[in-house]
């Protein structure tokens, strides 16, 4: 449900103090803001504000299409890398279960244990 039209779009008092004080100096630098819920009003138009997404900063540039929508909308919190294929799970499922190069008991490969390392051989010196 939308915030009622008498009420006005919501912006956080000390953000909107903040534009307005660059504004007036005629001023353009980042401010960072926490504020996701402000809503993006025409003042801010031409401004860059570094929008926390809960882990960092994204540095937002306001324009005219943005108003009216709210900080949070340009700065996502989660990022989706994609599903994996069949192709890839088997993959990966070879490669954890297969040994790794070096490590098989052909030409130098010693078996499982580390090379130059480990307990002294039995019978001898």
């Amino acid at each position: 449900m939308s915030r009622s039209t008498k009420k006005g779009p919501f912006v956080d008092t000390s953000l909107l103090e903040k534009i307005e004080v660059m504004n007036r100096g005629s001023e353009k630098k980042v401010i960072k803001t926490w504020s996701r819920r402000s809503t993006v009003v025409p003042e801010m138009v031409g401004h860059t504000l570094a929008v926390h997404n809960g882990k960092k900063f994204i540095p937002v540039y306001i324009t005219e299409n943005m108003v009216g929508q709210k900080l949070g909308e340009f700065a996502p919190t989660r990022f989706f890398k994609g599903h994996t294929t069949k192709a890839e799970k088997a993959a990966q499922m070879a490669a954890a279960s297969s040994p790794g190069p070096g490590a098989g008991g052909g030409p130098g490969g010693g078996g499982a244990a580390p090379a130059g390392g480990g307990a002294p051989a039995k019978g001898g010196a």
